[in-house]
């Protein structure tokens, strides 16, 4: 059928119980238009095909596996995007859902390339290695709270949906994983501009264990690194305090 490539992070999904969870997911909400990120052998993509009324897609850089998914799935045809998922642009005019068993190599940069879209994203189903999915769910005060929870978390309401067993794997991956889904924010922090937002926290947390203080030193003045709040450490914060601190910047 195929090879499997470690060097493309590659675990495909067969389990079918697991598939028909995350299509039950996905018809949660309205779907008009769906992009699926790494189809591989097509476990997911099956049922996804058989939805109706979805203008539908996917995104895949491996050569072996599109040529094994048009052979197997003849509908796809027109379909499959054969490039790096962190190199295409928007796939759709207008909002679109975006769902995937996520390369677990790349799955931070997956999400921030999401972000860019996140104009148009309406909804995100995701299954990454459960450390990332729950270092993203995480809220402030938890020892896994980092930058991907302040920066996404910031424009999409995060909810950790199920556990999925490395048996249901080929080949089983050496962790756990776990599934997310991410929605927009119906209101959104206000801060200064994306540029001090993404700067201030990837500072506080360069130096997580630091005071707060200690940490974004260079960011602020002498005056208002006196605020208490400095008193904390990043992990503390929530994403509309780091949002207001944007304000307060040199």
């Amino acid at each position: 059928m195929y090879t499997l490539k470690k060097s493309l992070g590659q675990h495909f999904l067969q389990d079918e119980n697991i598939c028909r969870k995350i299509v039950s997911v996905l018809q949660e909400r309205p779907v008009t238009q769906l992009l699926e990120v790494g189809p591989g052998g097509g476990a997911l993509t099956k049922h996804l095909l058989e939805w109706p009324g979805i203008d539908f897609k996917a995104v895949e850089i491996d050569d072996e596996k599109v040529e094994y998914l048009l052979k197997a799935y003849p509908s796809l045809a027109g379909k499959i995007i054969h490039k790096s998922f962190l190199e295409i642009e928007a796939p759709f005019s207008g909002s679109f859902t975006v769902v995937g068993n996520f390369p677990y190599n790349i799955s931070t940069q997956i999400l921030f390339h999401v972000l860019q879209w996140r104009d148009q994203v309406e909804c995100v189903v995701g299954m990454f290695q459960k450390e990332v999915a729950e270092r993203v769910a995480a809220p402030s005060g938890n020892k896994v709270y980092g930058v991907i929870s302040v920066l996404i978390q910031t424009f999409f309401e995060v909810e950790y949906l199920f556990e999925v067993h490395e048996r249901c794997f080929n080949p089983p991956p050496k962790v756990k994983s776990g599934v997310i889904r991410l929605v927009p924010r119906t209101a959104l922090p206000v801060f200064a501009s994306e540029k001090k937002l993404f700067l201030l926290v990837k500072t506080a947390f360069n130096q997580r264990r630091k005071m707060l203080r200690n940490a974004v030193r260079g960011l602020f003045d002498p005056e208002t690194l006196a605020d208490p709040i400095f008193d904390l450490r990043a992990e503390a914060l929530t994403v509309e305090q780091f949002s207001a601190l944007t304000f307060r910047m040199q």
